[in-house]
């Protein structure tokens, strides 16, 4: 059998929670052997020079409505599945949920029942999935389809306690107006990751769903109540929440810098604010419009709308989050790279796998533009 014994060098190398210059990481047979300073010893023999790029861990990715020109709501098959993980791999992201947003009761049997073939197959990038909805609020529906919102039953409980068991994580967003805390907290104990979003409920309700088991927050600050002087929302149970993580789209216009900045401060302490694209079906394609649920969504200058302007998921990948979330002040590069790495894959529960000697896969890693222009799989350039 031929051994493969590789060390890459000339990068910045991220570990999962530092960027280490002069540094070497030396792959043993597809596997993470050792990060080392070059001042200790020379590298392996067998070398490739990153050429400035940074080498990292992929990018994990907890909301991914589609990609490759198809969403997730218009095609749940495992084979939707994995188009949409390949066209973010060629992203940088090699961990994601696919989501699917507020649909039929149909469609989310058949999105959770894709989700369990895709994941027992062993399908490459595939951590689980997200359901985001239909359990929310009309008034904070967004780009939604409120004739789908609905209260959730005994029956819809059972599915998702069910689909648990059968999945390697399940996220669910949730509104505390159409599901009760019981709810959550069976659902908690099932382990489904309990996600609050497009609520309106207010600050000591949203607490109090935290405290049943809610363990994070669907795209902060977007579709939900916020801070305010006197009632502070669920924007303020976010931020006040020390077991709360909370989701972010860094595109540069879901939310403004300054309140970035807040909230990270805010939350530094506990390292809970993660990195998500929100993507739609034209991640990684040059598509100008897509429908969803029969509404036509436009593409145009890095947003993506209907017809009123209404913000309709995001035209996002990680690096350019990354490079968003790391020219807001205070936040430095490392700690960008960690909310799309490090911090989303504490939340699932995988953070290990990432860069535990033992465990990270060299096919996991990718390469990023000193610029933070581009990401690429590490497997695809490693020749």
């Amino acid at each position: 059998m031929i051994q493969r014994d590789v060390s890459y060098v000339g990068g910045p190398i991220f570990d999962g929670r530092r960027l280490l210059d002069g540094h070497a990481a030396r792959f043993f047979n597809g596997v993470l052997a050792e990060i080392f300073p070059l001042a200790s010893r020379a590298a392996q023999a067998k070398t490739i020079d990153l050429n400035g790029d940074i080498l990292s861990p992929g990018y994990v990715d907890l909301q991914v409505n589609g990609g490759d020109g198809i969403l997730l709501n218009d095609d749940p098959s495992p084979e939707a599945i994995a188009r949409i993980a390949a066209a973010h791999r060629s992203l940088g992201a090699t961990s994601i949920l696919p989501t699917l947003i507020t649909d039929t009761a149909a469609k989310t049997r058949a999105a959770i029942e894709a989700a369990i073939l895709a994941t027992q197959s062993g399908l490459s990038g595939v951590a689980g999935l997200h359901l985001e909805g239909p359990h929310l609020s009309v008034a904070r529906k967004g780009a939604h389809d409120g004739a789908l919102i609905r209260p959730m039953t005994d029956a819809d409980l059972a599915q998702l306690i069910d689909a648990a068991a059968r999945l390697p994580v399940l996220m669910v967003t949730i509104a505390p107006e159409n599901v009760t805390r019981a709810q959550v907290q069976a659902l908690a104990t099932a382990g489904v990751i309990v996600s609050l979003g497009h609520s309106d409920a207010d600050y000591a309700t949203c607490v109090d769903y935290a405290e049943a088991g809610a363990r994070c927050v669907t795209h902060l600050f977007n579709a939900m109540s916020q801070l305010g002087n006197r009632e502070p929302g669920l924007v303020g149970a976010a931020i006040a929440c020390d077991d709360l993580f909370a989701g972010l789209i860094a595109d540069g216009i879901h939310v403004h810098p300054a309140s970035i900045g807040a909230a990270w401060r805010a939350k530094s302490a506990h390292e809970q604010i993660f990195l998500v694209s929100d993507s739609m079906a034209v991640a990684g394609t040059d598509t100008r419009e897509f429908l969803l649920n029969g509404r036509r969504i436009q593409r145009q200058d890095g947003r993506l709308t209907l017809a009123d302007g209404t913000l309709a998921g995001a035209d996002l990948d990680l690096t350019t989050a990354v490079r968003t979330l790391s020219q807001v002040p205070g936040i430095d590069l490392g700690s960008a790279l960690a909310a799309a790495t490090t911090v989303p894959a504490r939340l699932i529960r995988a953070e290990q796998d990432l860069v535990a000697v033992t465990k990270a896969q060299e096919s996991n890693f990718i390469r990023i533009a000193p610029d933070l222009s581009r990401a690429q799989p590490l497997c695809e350039v490693s020749v």
